[in-house]
């Protein structure tokens, strides 16, 4: 009896080994398969979206700028936002550098930052089947706000 016992010990500790080899293995090489792999495979990508030739209408209904529209037209490596309606109508923003990726089917994530420091000056979430935009714009005790988009002009790149 006592050798039954220590061959199904010895079984048991070798069915485990092979599992934890057999799982090790694979995990090397998902790791080694690299970024690309898992984009193909469905994950999450991190590649630029180009908003090039795009001028986006940003109608703002909650928070911050509530009753604002701001015009965003958008180049191959920045953006120049204009009031077009609301209280901010006359304000001068400077042109600022943005980053764009694709966080899903049909939407974007934008962050438009300082030329000089690289500091966030503003980040958007935009949905382009919903369009509605979320943004969050640093520097105040409120700075959230969220409406809809248009897209008034389409750029070169299709949106995702």
């Amino acid at each position: 009896m006592p050798s039954t016992k220590r061959l199904r010990v010895a079984s048991a500790v070798l069915v485990a080994a092979a599992s934890i080899g057999a799982y090790a293995a694979v995990t090397a090489a998902s790791a080694t398969a690299g970024p690309g792999h898992a984009a193909k495979a469905g994950g999450p990508s991190v590649k630029r979206f180009n908003l090039n030739g795009y001028v986006i209408n940003a109608d703002y209904s909650l928070g911050r700028n509530t009753g604002n529209t701001f015009q965003q037209t958008y180049k191959s490596k920045t953006v120049q936002g204009v009031p077009i309606k609301g209280p901010f109508v006359g304000t001068k923003f400077p042109a600022e550098d943005y980053v764009a990726l694709p966080i899903g089917n049909h939407e974007i994530y934008v962050a438009w930052l300082d030329p000089k420091s690289k500091a966030l000056v503003d980040v958007f979430v935009m949905n382009f089947k919903t369009h509605v935009v979320f943004d969050y714009a640093p520097g105040s005790l409120k700075p959230e706000s969220s409406g809809t988009i248009t897209v008034v002009h389409n750029g070169s790149s299709p949106l995702p």
